[in-house]
């Protein structure tokens, strides 16, 4: 039997880019925005119908736009933007949540319904905005595809819609080239990454704002991996009035649309740390108060791709007293030609008997080519010294024994990360976490019962770049 064949309106269910249809649905989704979609992605028996009801009303060319690019469906309503008036939208999310998608979209669909757009796209630098925000694989050119699609000129720093719409790049590395520019709408793009040496974050996030006032409603969104640097900070306090409206998300909240295996290896890399509470669950972390090192300063340190010739090679050591929960912390840093001061592998290990954790001492000494091992030998004396032999007998050992506190001796190891001496050639986040927990005049409110890690890494930075050196002088007589 031959199916009717549905009328023209049940053949387009969803509202098209007509004026009528467009009032509407801006008015439907500034009353109830939450609800958008959410009828249709249901995961349950009804979602599953509903959609299997809509793929039979759909045209092939409808139900392939529909599969592939409308975001208004397909978006979760985190990256919606909210309700009601605001003027300032802010994204807070884990790493892979949707955040530059999520950007990507809103700015299309300005494009596309404001033939008067003017929209700023603001990245750290300018091969960011164009690699990531514009060109990239979640950029504006790709959720562009299939609607309303821009005329890009990269020697323009332009994208130019057939509508008369247009958007402008950016970096906030330089400030001043948002001063005087006028702009309806903004995106700006990873912000707790924007160098704010000299001031230069804040000062392209005020010279923006002072740019945005073209339109009835300018309006920026940010989206950003929380990082507690002093612009986060600032856009934390503005919420707290209501001038900012913050969205969070988890990675996991996207987890059905990343590659498994990453997401697992993210998990157990991060999953238990604070560092991955921050970069995987999208949380602000606080400082305790006093900490030597916070936060900021890390990531400011934070440089895989520091080049400089390693002159010597050493690994920190800091035994546990027993094998019953205690972490051996294993901890290899390099200094070069500069002077700079390289941590390069966080090698520690969890319960483990003296036998496992002096063949991993000794596995990574041979491993990074170590010109010394630094042993802490306060607990066990001798008895350290005798297992690392048994691992290796041939081990450039050294032992020492602290004469002060955990904190005294790492107060002028954190003096050397605040005069910009260290560089951290990745994200170690057992390790930061224990950093973190450091206070000044004593005391630990970092994770686990001590800082073996973090003594490690003291040790090892102390012998490379504080201990005074016993060098021949001739005397006159």
């Amino acid at each position: 039997m031959r199916r009717s064949t549905p009328s023209a309106r049940e053949k387009r269910p969803l509202p098209r880019s007509t004026p009528s249809a467009s009032r509407n649905a801006r008015r439907v989704t500034d009353s109830n925005r939450a609800s958008r979609g959410s009828w249709f992605r249901a995961p349950d028996d009804k979602g599953e119908e509903r959609r299997h009801n809509l793929d039979k009303l759909l045209l092939p060319h409808e139900r392939a736009a529909l599969g592939s690019w409308h975001w208004e469906i397909w978006g979760r309503d985190e990256q919606l933007p909210p309700p009601g008036e605001w003027r300032v939208w802010l994204i807070c999310a884990g790493r892979g949540f949707g955040k530059t998608r999520a950007g990507a979209e809103w700015v299309r669909n300005l494009a596309r319904h404001d033939p008067e757009a003017r929209i700023a796209l603001v990245g750290a630098s300018l091969g960011e905005v164009r690699s990531v925000m514009v060109e990239g694989e979640s950029g504006v050119l790709n959720a562009a595809r299939g609607s309303l699609m821009p005329d890009y000129e990269p020697s323009l720093r332009r994208l130019q819609w057939p509508n008369g719409a247009q958007a402008f790049l950016y970096s906030a590395a330089e400030p001043d080239s948002l001063r005087g520019p006028q702009h309806s709408h903004a995106w700006c793009d990873e912000i707790a990454k924007w160098d704010n040496a000299g001031g230069r974050a804040l000062a392209a996030w005020d010279n923006l704002q002072l740019g945005l006032r073209l339109g009835e409603s300018p309006r920026l969104l940010a989206t950003s991996t929380p990082r507690r640097v002093a612009l986060m900070a600032r856009l934390y306090d503005e919420a707290r009035s209501g001038a900012v409206v913050v969205a969070t998300g988890r990675t996991g909240d996207n987890a059905g649309a990343l590659p498994m295996r990453f997401y697992e290896a993210m998990l157990d890399q991060f999953g238990h740390s604070s560092l991955g509470r921050q970069e995987l669950d999208g949380e602000m972390l606080t400082e305790a108060e006093g900490a030597l090192w916070t936060r900021a300063l890390l990531e400011a340190c934070r440089d895989a791709g520091f080049a400089d010739p390693l002159l010597r090679v050493v690994v920190g050591v800091d035994p546990p007293a027993s094998d019953r929960g205690d972490a051996c912390g294993i901890v290899v840093c390099g200094v070069g030609a500069s002077g700079i001061g390289q941590v390069l592998a966080d090698c520690s290990v969890e319960q483990a008997s003296p036998e496992t954790w002096a063949r991993a001492v000794a596995e990574t000494a041979r491993g990074w080519q170590a010109d010394r091992v630094i042993a802490e030998a306060n607990q066990g004396g001798q008895m350290v010294a005798s297992v690392l032999r048994a691992a290796d007998i041939s081990l450039p050992l050294r032992l020492v024994h602290a004469s002060r506190g955990k904190v005294a001796r790492a107060e002028p190891v954190a003096a050397l990360y605040e005069a910009g001496r260290v560089r951290h050639a990745g994200l170690f986040a057992k390790l930061e976490d224990q950093l973190c927990g450091l206070l000044a005049g004593g005391g630990y409110e970092g994770p686990g019962r001590s800082p073996d890690r973090a003594d490690a890494l003291v040790w090892a930075l102390t012998e490379l770049m504080l201990a005074t050196s016993k060098r021949p002088r001739v005397h006159k007589f």
